[in-house]
């Protein structure tokens, strides 16, 4: 019966005959036209058609070492010739081998199932990294001091004093370099790294629009390079660079306050600027003594502590070729990290500008901005004054009693400006930012403008979410300010007292992630953080990268630790990324042999458990479930997931073995856990028995009770939740499986106890640290906001199918639930954009739906036997299945309209 549906929704009558398919969007490595360092890149892009059920037969790929080649369909470096193949995603490039710094260029062409030939695909490219030391042709690493290894601090090897090492203060240094062009340009490309971070100008104006380059990592063992395309911005005859330096996490001077305390080294700098000519010859400029250096106008510089820059210090022109820098001293040769990798996340930017909603006076020349919004921001000034006069700016995400900036439980930073005294000066701090909505501003200049100016990790948008029901889209939006401001280059806790990678947080929310926005090189770039974190006894760390070395429960939770299985394994099931399993496989590896060592008989106790639960006492450590119950559920599900990665990769001997340990830990979880006369797991909370369910521990003929005890105990506590940041997202996602989202919409439509729309009701613009919204914790913290993956799963109804990798077999399940009588949602996935829009009255549903090119979809609309189905307006569909009141709907690709009627 199905078959047959599937049949007539594909072929009907509504499919245009002649509609040609078309090929868009190609991506290399997910991106547009990189600058990649693999040299077997992966090649993906997406049809486009007008007819329904359009699946892709086959493909020919080209690559070319140069555009003229590859307008005469000619690919001299790669022609794949016809492949028979419905592969559009993740298609590994099998050429001549690719030379590094060198540019690429590729097309792509389709046939697909309707005996169509799509026309050529637009030139895409990409161009290849540093691959080797000696590909940055004796650059150096410079600087302007070097420190003494006896001054360094570096985690887990010097011992730990946090606070009370002192590590000093350092110079801020600005480098230049001046070069002659004397040929015409073909192409230039800068390759370079900064530690902490680096902005890198040409001629007086800044190279790329990026913020804080290059992304943090583990210094102790690598630093990551920028490419940037400098091609229009050299000028015929002399030039030159200039490049200012920032601490970052590189190092935390002393003097205000810092949450860790490292010491790398003192700031430095290495590059390669690649000038190829028309001519076909080409040159370097390269990092070396023969470049200049001074200290720069920026004074102090701290992750933590703030930033001050002293304009009186500016040296006018230091980065053009005009500039005499006989006073400036040659740089000097220093070490760095040993390894180089090319930055594949996206860069930092600014994204945003808010203007004041309110200015209040504190008193004389004392006043506090409200930008009406809380997010990870810089503040950016334009002043008028005398030479010499200060401004001290106290960035803050909250306010006290009188008015002032509240940082008593995000630290204390600052900004310092001092006028340089000839006009107007507008600026903003280059090398640190804050979670702020309120910007005090302190001392006697003329205030000409205040902005804030939001910074986030620079990924696109891939989905859309709205609702008829407001308290939702209003939720949806605290949630996606504290993803926003939690984006960098790595996802971080809170944008201000800690702004750390704690990972519990990659794949618990990792699904809300995905789904708004293009997220695979964050991901997988937080995947190697982990792998460059483990230690030599198999141990993941909460943190990555760890830049500290925590005690006391924070530095090894399985809930936290389990991240290197799932982050690689939902990136794979999201992306069709098979490449990062292979990779982090002997990751997985080592952590489970150091998890079954630790152990006892499967049981593992270790950790914080369901943190920042709703408990009696001030939210902390798991309090309402025994702190067991999540790290064993955790570790069992990481055998399970990892037992399903070793099929992937072809290695039944160790998926066989983990799937045995697997069964050994369920056996003592069930033993230690599990009251068969209650049918309760541990305390009976609603974490303990959502993890069970969710994770496949419970046995079958008990799953019934023990989800009806999940509906009880949230009834009994009055429609509310106690979950935490590990129970929360299970909890969801078993009363979505289980088809109880009308109990996920009594606990989440309300404000008068602890959740999402109480901490709306509080003021708060974006998610919360704990669901009190308490001012003593973070008033920005994303990892609660796990309802954002039901808004698209369940209203929305966008899901992949349990066995889908990449969305190829897309559900589309909408739950239309409480008062919420109308939804849409749109996701843009590997294969293209999928979206569904419903709308219910009192006797009718109607959805919409759109499902990509060389993808299929099911279709489930809620109807009852006896019910009229309709696709379009006038093609009643007579034979259905009906399961659980849900109509069944087989369909393949194209824009589908259907109507329920009683």
């Amino acid at each position: 019966m199905r078959k047959y549906l599937f049949v007539i929704l594909v072929s009907g009558a509504l499919s245009p005959v002649f509609s040609q398919v078309k090929v868009v969007n190609p991506r290399c490595e997910y991106k547009i036209d990189p600058i990649i360092e693999t040299l077997t890149p992966h090649l993906s892009w997406e049809l486009q058609s007008d007819s329904r059920g359009v699946v892709q037969t086959a493909y020919r790929l080209l690559v070319a070492d140069n555009a003229a080649s590859l307008e005469k369909n000619i690919g001299n470096i790669w022609d794949s010739k016809k492949v028979l193949s419905p592969a559009s995603i993740q298609v590994k490039y099998s050429g001549m081998k690719l030379l590094s710094a060198k540019k690429y260029y590729w097309k792509v062409m389709v046939w697909d199932n309707k005996a169509h030939a799509s026309p050529w695909s637009t030139v895409a490219g990409w161009q290849m990294g540093l691959l080797t030391a000696d590909d940055w042709k004796g650059a150096k690493w410079i600087a302007y001091e070097t420190m003494p290894d006896s001054n360094r601090i570096l985690p887990g090897i010097t011992p730990r004093g946090g606070k009370k090492i002192s590590p000093g203060k350092d110079i801020l240094p600005i480098f230049r370099k001046r070069f002659n062009v004397n040929k015409t340009v073909k192409s230039a490309t800068l390759f370079i790294s900064g530690l902490g971070h680096f902005e890198a100008s040409l001629n007086g104006e800044k190279i790329g629009d990026h913020f804080m380059d290059a992304g943090w990592t583990n210094y102790q063992k690598q630093a990551l390079y920028v490419g940037f395309d400098i091609t229009r911005q050299l000028q015929p005859g002399q030039n030159a660079i200039g490049v200012m330096l920032g601490n970052g996490f590189y190092f935390t001077p002393s003097g205000r306050y810092r949450k860790l305390t490292v010491a790398y080294g003192y700031p430095k700098m290495i590059c390669r600027l690649l000038i190829e000519y028309a001519d076909g010859t080409s040159s370097d400029i390269i990092s070396d003594p023969s470049w200049n250096v001074a200290p720069g106008p920026i004074t102090f510089s701290a992750m933590y502590g703030g930033e001050d820059y002293d304009a009186t210090l500016e040296q006018k022109g230091w980065d053009t070729p005009v500039f005499d820098d006989r006073q400036w001293r040659p740089a000097i040769i220093t070490e760095g990290p040993g390894q180089l990798n090319m930055q594949m996340e996206e860069p930092v930017k600014v994204m945003q500008s808010f203007s004041a909603k309110s200015i209040t006076k504190i008193k004389d020349a004392e006043y506090v901005y409200d930008l009406g919004q809380n997010s990870s921001a810089i503040p950016q000034i334009t002043v008028k004054g005398k030479r010499g006069d200060t401004i001290i700016i106290t960035p803050a995400e909250l306010v006290n009693a009188d008015g002032t900036a509240n940082q008593k439980a995000t630290g204390r930073h600052t900004y310092k400006y001092t006028l340089k005294g000839d006009g107007e000066e507008t600026w903003s701090p280059r090398f640190t930012y804050y979670g702020l909505r309120y910007l005090q501003i302190d001392g006697t200049p003329q205030i000409i403008s205040v902005k804030g100016l939001h910074i986030r990790n620079g990924a696109d948008k891939a989905g859309e979410f709205s609702c008829s029901n407001d308290l939702f889209n209003k939720t949806n939006t605290l949630i996606d300010w504290a993803v926003k401001s939690n984006m960098v280059s790595v996802f971080t806790d809170c944008p201000h007292r800690e702004r750390l990678g704690w990972l519990e947080q990659d794949h618990l929310m990792g699904n809300s992630l995905q789904y708004n926005y293009d997220l695979v090189n964050l991901f997988k770039k937080c995947v190697n953080d982990m792998r460059f974190a483990q230690t030599p006894d198999g141990l993941i760390p909460e943190i990555a990268p760890e830049f500290t070395v925590f005690g006391d429960g924070f530095r090894d939770s399985p809930e936290w630790g389990s991240a290197a299985i799932l982050v690689p394994w939902y990136v794979y099931q999201w992306y069709g990324d098979k490449q990062v399993l292979a990779d982090s496989y002997e990751m997985m590896q080592r952590y489970l042999t150091y998890l079954d060592k630790l152990s006892d008989r499967g049981i593992l106790t270790e950790g914080l458990g369901d943190w920042f639960d709703l408990g009696p006492r001030r939210p902390g450590v798991s309090q309402l479930t025994s702190k067991g119950v999540t790290a064993t559920a955790m570790f069992y599900y990481d055998l399970t997931t990892t037992s399903k990665i070793a099929a992937v990769l072809n290695k039944p001997a160790d998926a066989a073995y983990y799937t045995s340990l697997a069964v050994k830990v369920r056996t003592a979880f069930n033993v230690k856990f599990f009251n068969k006369e209650t049918k309760q797991y541990d305390t009976g909370s609603q974490t303990a028995n959502a993890v069970a369910v969710y994770m496949k521990l419970v046995e079958p003929q008990y799953k019934k009770a023990v989800v009806e005890n999940i509906v009880k105990d949230i009834r009994d506590h009055n429609n509310s939740f106690t979950a935490g940041d590990i129970g929360f997202r299970y909890l969801l996602k078993v009363l979505d499986d289980e088809g109880r989202s009308d109990v996920i919409f009594d606990m989440n439509n309300r404000s008068d106890v602890p959740g999402y729309g109480y901490q709306l009701a509080k003021g708060a613009t974006a998610l919360t640290e704990s669901w009190q919204a308490l001012p003593s914790v973070s008033n920005n913290h994303f990892m609660l906001g796990h309802i954002m993956e039901w808004f698209y799963t369940g209203l929305a109804g966008i899901r992949p199918d349990d066995n889908a990798v990449a969305y190829q077999q897309i559900v589309i399940r909408p739950e239309p639930v409480g008062d919420v009588t109308s939804a849409k949602g749109s996701y843009h996935s590997v294969y293209g954009t999928i979206t569904s829009e419903w709308k219910k009255t009192t006797d009718s549903f109607d959805l919409s739906v759109t499902i990509p090119a060389n993808t299929t979809a099911t279709i489930y609309l809620p109807a009852k036997i006896g019910s009229k189905i309709m696709e379009g307006d006038k093609t009643p569909i007579s034979k259905v299945s009906i399961v659980n009141n849900k109509a069944i709907i087989n369909i393949g690709s194209g824009a589908y309209h259907f109507k329920v009627t009683d």
